[in-house]
């Protein structure tokens, strides 16, 4: 789950606490933690970076959802909860959503969530030791107003899932 994370994964306790103590502490990328209600369960963290204020523009980053949360409703509440304050309380003009190329997890749930491609940063930075191509996605406030957010609303609503919790409709057959 770490793979294409710029951290290692923690591999004790110690290393775990320090991780997210640092997390904690953060403003520029600001962490969030990512809390399933049913259970008050953490099961994962997001994050806002590379926050410019002054252009109405963020970024949704350093993901990890751990396999409790991973591909379920938490995951998408959780990012609809995120461009809903981006958009709906900052009044942001655009959020992207950039990772490696080669993450086909990731890449999928930007599409999913509405975000568009724009395109492939070849050898965009290292990590790791190694150099990474990044995707770059965006949304802007005009694809929010017009379709992101009652796609995700309708979706989120409990008509939608079945009494074991379980999805009728895709997010995506909201789309207009």
């Amino acid at each position: 789950r770490f793979k294409h994370l710029p951290e290692h994964a923690p591999t004790n306790m110690d290393e775990f606490v320090a991780m997210m103590k640092e997390k904690e502490e953060s403003k520029d990328p600001m962490f969030y933690a990512i809390v399933d209600k049913a259970t008050n369960v953490v099961g994962g963290y997001i994050s806002l970076m590379r926050i410019d204020a002054d252009n109405g523009v963020c970024e949704i980053g350093h993901v990890y959802m751990g396999p409790n949360i991973s591909q379920s409703c938490v995951a998408t509440e959780t990012v609809y909860v995120l461009l809903k304050y981006v958009f709906n309380e900052l009044g942001y003009r655009r959020v992207e959503w950039k990772c490696d190329s080669l993450n086909q997890k990731s890449r999928r749930a930007a599409g999913r969530f509405g975000f568009q491609l724009e395109g492939t940063f070849r050898k965009h930075k290292v990590v790791k030791g190694l150099n990474r191509d990044t995707a770059w996605f965006s949304m802007t406030d005009d694809d929010w107003k017009e379709s992101a957010e009652s796609c995700f609303v309708q979706w989120l609503d409990a008509s939608n899932f079945t009494p074991d919790g379980k999805q009728i409709n895709t997010l995506i057959s909201f789309r207009k």
